[in-house]
């Protein structure tokens, strides 16, 4: 009934951008906070950025001046630019959304399916 769908990652070399997206769709009433996680080998998911529906923002302290997170409230997208990209930047990047769905009163978690971002040195 939601869906949550990523585009943008790929293989880039250290110093280069990408863009990721995230668009929510389905049975959609409101959407709390949105945001970026990623996993690298061996590690575990860790929060990159989120935004919240008041606009504030939140960065992991290795992102931070680097990556940027918005949203675009009318299409139920988040973006993350990323720039100066660092080989330990490597991972699987997840969207997650807190949605509230048409009839219910209350947020429940979404994921996306992942997408891969390698940064070569």
């Amino acid at each position: 009934q939601v869906q949550l769908v990523e585009s943008g990652g790929g293989l880039v070399q250290a110093g280069g951008s990408l863009r990721l997206s995230c668009a929510a769709s389905g049975n959609i009433f409101s959407i709390n906070e949105m945001g970026w996680y990623r996993q690298a080998p061996g590690k575990q998911r860790e929060l990159v950025a989120a935004t919240r529906s008041g606009g504030s923002t939140n960065y992991a302290d290795s992102v931070k001046g680097r990556f940027t997170i918005s949203r675009d409230n009318a299409k139920n997208t988040v973006y993350v630019q990323m720039n100066s990209l660092k080989p330990e930047d490597t991972a699987v990047y997840y969207c997650n959304a807190q949605i509230v769905q048409s009839g219910t009163n209350w947020p429940a978690s979404y994921w996306g399916q992942g997408t891969q971002v390698t940064v070569s040195s």
